[in-house]
């Protein structure tokens, strides 16, 4: 099957942000139900990778009775090839500070935490300076709502929601449990909206223009731009805004150095796919609708001829093994048990048909991990051995 949704080009998230007061102040005049019934009609979804939507989190929380609220940014990025969430925060940090502040307003918060990624510690004077100058607006206008940077220390697991909460109540960054969820028991035990920075800024295009101008953009189920992050063998590296839906041939001729073999669709914890299937392949939440769909948190990397797979998934494999927070068995285990098998293979100490006992043990991972780190393994594991077995054994 082949996609036909070509590639398109947007330009929301890095347009000048010079209105934000403009859009605070439109935002509050109107009702926390209307801005609500605004979220949904978009169809936003959570740019982060598990695409919840937006609007149906900020109505679950908002509906919970409970005098204590947060809205926290999560800016931990650190998915291997992902790199858009520092350059919003860099250059249009007011579209995030005022999203978060209206976020408040819905759902009844008057405390915000932005939770950065440790090694973006060089954004912190701007990032201060920028939240210095929104909190004085905010008390000129008698808005109740502070924001706080709250610095992580490099953990790969403090992306996942509940492990992020855990690691700013002080305890080491381990998921939690779900259910309950964030927006019953979130940060300190309260009600919490937790969103990417992606999404945050795509509801200040929401609250700006209207939920129709960013329906519009995108597919059914896939709806809106998205930011991607390119790299790896490509001439154009660099952070594009690009409507959801498009084929991955389509990216691929724009992208591509005309030897490109393979793409990572989501960074390590996403899938491989192979040239044979770009034209079947859409970027997006479509489904079954069209063949094969694939959400991503924004990492596109580009693979051609000259690179092994092998050594690719080597490396995601060794990161996976650093990254795992070693709570539950599947992951600790699972991680390090890959790792060596896939080595126990490529050097002939184990047969070919071995492959498949560890594909086998990805789909237990996938189905016994408590977090999305252990389930995701088998993302680029089964994608990368089924596509290019030889590799792995040659």
């Amino acid at each position: 099957m082949t996609i036909s949704y070509q590639l398109k080009r947007a330009d929301f998230i890095f347009k000048n942000e010079n209105d934000w007061e403009e859009v605070m102040s439109k935002s509050f005049s109107r009702t926390p139900q209307e801005l609500i019934n605004e979220l949904i009609s978009s169809e936003l979804k959570g740019r982060g990778g598990a695409g919840f939507p937006t609007g149906l989190k900020w109505k679950l929380t908002a509906e919970v009775a409970n005098d204590i609220k947060y809205v926290i940014c999560n800016a931990d990025e650190g998915e291997p090839g992902t790199f858009k969430d520092r350059e919003i925060l860099s250059m249009v940090p007011f579209k995030v500070l005022t999203s978060m502040a209206v976020c408040g307003y819905v759902i009844g918060a008057k405390e915000g935490y932005i939770y950065l990624r440790g090694e973006y510690f060089f954004l912190l004077p701007e990032l201060n300076k920028a939240i210095s100058e929104f909190e004085y607006y905010c008390k000129e206008m008698k808005i109740d709502f502070t924001i706080r940077i709250f610095r992580g220390s490099g953990a790969y697991i403090c992306g996942e929601e509940t492990a992020l909460f855990e690691s700013m109540e002080g305890r080491r960054g381990e998921p939690r449990n779900k259910p309950p969820f964030p927006s019953d028991v979130g940060y300190m035990g309260k009600p919490t909206v937790i969103n990417n920075v992606e999404t945050l800024a795509h509801t200040y295009t929401i609250f700006k223009y209207g939920a129709k101008r960013f329906y519009d953009l995108g597919v059914q189920y896939s709806r809106g731009s998205k930011l991607f992050s390119v790299s790896g063998d490509t001439p154009k590296p660099g952070i594009y805004e690009l409507e959801l839906g498009m084929s991955l041939a389509d990216f691929v001729e724009e992208f591509g150095d005309g030897d490109t073999k393979a793409v990572q669709v989501g960074g390590a914890s996403g899938f491989l796919v192979p040239r044979k299937r770009f034209h079947e392949t859409a970027i997006g939440y479509q489904g079954k609708l069209v063949g094969i769909s694939l959400p991503t948190g924004g990492s596109m990397m580009l693979f051609n001829s000259s690179r092994s797979m092998f050594n690719v998934l080597d490396n995601y494999l060794e990161f996976f093994r650093e990254e795992s927070c070693g709570q539950c068995t599947p992951c600790r285990v699972g991680c390090q048990q890959l790792l060596k098998g896939i080595k126990a293979v490529k050097r002939g100490e184990k047969k070919a048909q071995y492959l498949d006992k560890l594909l086998r043990l990805t789909d237990t991972m996938k189905l016994t991990a408590k977090c999305g780190l252990g389930q995701s393994v088998a993302n680029s594991f089964s994608s990368i051995v089924e596509n290019f077995r030889e590799e792995m054994i040659y």
